[in-house]
């Protein structure tokens, strides 16, 4: 019981935050101030309390979600994702990866996120990447297994950062989501703290992280944000100084694996030869020549993926 009156409140709180704080944060206020002391018996003070400072804290950017929004939607669709796949359970594999990829996020122009940027290599054969709302990243086992080498790897990374930093994934919420909650938190009857309510705000909220799962492992996102990923890919590659090349490169690789109509990338992601017609202008196709040492390191840990 005491486990339900909690998630109706973090559903509650998430899309006050989301939906009804951005724009106008003084009513989010009377909103939880409506509360009172509890939700079903719940504590109710302190989390409407710091909801509201944060509120305040961020209406300058009306349209935007918060990074702490980003977060908690970017842990939901992380857990979803998880019931679907399985962690890649190798420690050194996954400190790699972490490493490359928080190398990349650094010289992305979202370097940091609430949570701070996290990669996770899942136990797949599928040629699959997904990125989750404020930085979390997942790449399959069957992904890797295309990588030549390090410049591969983190052209894959990259293209995966670059959603983050696009905000894609929130881009997938259907507008009618948020026009239904702004009518329900804005509603007399919420005020009267209106169990049923409550449990329509928290039902909104599922159905949003549905929105996200559904277009990020499903339908895919369009080819505009995709060429626009793969752009930016480009730019945080030359940054950080790994050979653009790198991402055509990996094209060409996955182009070879991939099965069309498959379950996997070639879903949910335009053709490897449309997108390397794209990147022409950007990243030249050139010989990768890469150090030694990182071709050491990328035999050391994903070796034997």
């Amino acid at each position: 019981m005491r486990s339900r009156i909690l998630l109706s409140l973090a559903g509650l709180l998430v899309f006050g935050f989301a939906l009804y704080g951005c724009n106008n944060p003084e009513g989010l206020s009377r909103v939880l101030d409506s509360f009172g002391a509890s939700v079903g018996g719940a504590p109710v003070g302190d989390y409407a309390a710091s909801a509201v400072k944060s509120v305040k804290a961020v209406a300058h950017a009306a349209e935007d979600f918060t990074p702490e929004q980003e977060y908690y939607i970017g842990r939901a669709v992380g857990a979803s994702l998880l019931t679907k796949y399985h962690p890649y359970r190798d420690a050194k594999a996954n400190a790699y990866v972490n490493e490359v990829g928080q190398s990349l996020a650094m010289f992305s122009d979202m370097p940091q996120t609430y949570g701070g940027y996290h990669f996770l290599i899942i136990d797949s054969t599928e040629i699959n990447a997904f990125a989750a709302p404020g930085g979390l990243v997942f790449i399959t086992r069957g992904m890797l297994r295309c990588c030549s080498g390090e410049n591969a790897l983190a052209a894959v990374l990259a293209h995966e950062v670059a959603h983050v930093e696009h905000k894609d994934a929130l881009r997938a919420i259907k507008r009618a989501r948020t026009t239904e909650a702004l009518a329900i938190i804005g509603g007399e009857a919420l005020k009267q703290a209106g169990g049923a309510d409550v449990a329509r705000l928290t039902n909104i909220f599922a159905d949003s992280i549905g929105d996200i799962m559904t277009t990020m492992v499903n339908n895919g996102y369009s080819r505009t944000l995709e060429y626009e990923a793969d752009k930016a890919a480009v730019t945080i590659l030359v940054r950080t100084g790994y050979n653009p090349s790198g991402l055509p490169d990996m094209l060409e690789a996955m182009q070879k694996r991939l099965t069309p109509g498959g379950a996997d990338f070639a879903k949910t992601h335009p053709a490897p030869s449309d997108r390397i017609h794209e990147l022409a202008n950007l990243a030249r196709v050139a010989e990768i020549n890469e150090p030694p040492a990182r071709v050491a390191r990328f035999k050391a840990a994903l070796g034997n993926i």
